[in-house]
């Protein structure tokens, strides 16, 4: 649900959407946005940007305005109350107009020079393709734990889900609009647990998606929205619901008709 959308229409569908999931972004979305428009741009692909604002407590929804303000090739949709970042991205999915529809996290840590790889990749053959991150983390507490943390889940998703994806999590995802859409629609996690949730869903629907090497850099200068001890748990118990619910409808799939 949301309160209101910035949506001046476009006679020619664009070939890429990117989904901008927007929650807390103020210090940095201006100079990201300008990095991610300048990639895109040198890449010579017509494109579309989609914000979503999770309903801030910030400036960001300002500036979302601000960035759409005169620009028809951007669009931007306000969540009255917070709805989560996996619902976020997947509201992004449907109002795409793309022939390649994805979202990178706008913070950048995971930087858009590696955009071109992950669109060739598609351009290729592939009905999608993700970033699969090499850290480097520095010497920051902070940063090592969620270093160890993210490690430790890949461990996890590999003995739990019998998919061939090393980093399900990142958040920098593309894929053809066409081939992700009925997938979209399958999926029930509105928070961090989406990620994975489309990784195993897509790979089940036969979709080929290739992960594409890349670095991730924490950002000395961004406050994390992430909360350790309550986001584990939250990935817990969606990985616990969500593995009911597959292997139950597996179950159902494989059973005689």
């Amino acid at each position: 649900m949301s309160d209101g959308a910035d949506s001046p229409q476009r006679a020619v569908e664009p070939e890429i959407t990117v989904v901008v999931a927007c929650y807390m972004e103020e210090g940095h979305l201006r100079d990201s946005i300008a990095q991610l428009t300048a990639t895109l741009e040198q890449m010579g692909r017509s494109h579309e940007l989609v914000f979503i604002e999770d309903k801030s407590t910030d400036a960001t929804a300002a500036i979302v305005r601000e960035l759409c303000d005169g620009h028809p090739h951007r669009r931007a949709v306000y969540h009255p109350q917070n709805v989560g970042r996996g619902g976020t991205v997947a509201e992004g999915f449907q109002l795409a107009r793309g022939r390649i529809v994805g979202f990178l996290d706008i913070d950048l840590e995971v930087h858009c020079r590696y955009l071109p790889d992950v669109i060739r990749a598609i351009d290729d053959g592939a009905d999608g393709a993700t970033a699969y991150r090499h850290y480097r983390v520095g010497w920051h507490p902070h940063a090592w734990l969620r270093h160890v943390l993210s490690q430790g889940y890949r461990w996890l998703f590999r003995m739990m889900f019998d998919v061939p994806f090393r980093d399900p999590e990142t958040g920098f995802k593309f894929f053809r609009r066409d081939k992700i859409l009925p997938v979209v629609a399958r999926t029930e996690d509105v928070g961090w647990f989406w990620d994975s949730e489309i990784m195993i869903l897509a790979h089940e629907a036969g979709l080929r998606v290739v992960e594409v090497p890349t670095h991730f850099e924490r950002r000395a200068d961004k406050a994390s929205t992430v909360r350790i001890c309550r986001d584990v748990w939250a990935y817990l118990v969606a990985i616990r619901r969500f593995r009911r619910r597959w292997r139950s409808g597996r179950s159902t799939r494989s059973a005689p008709q």
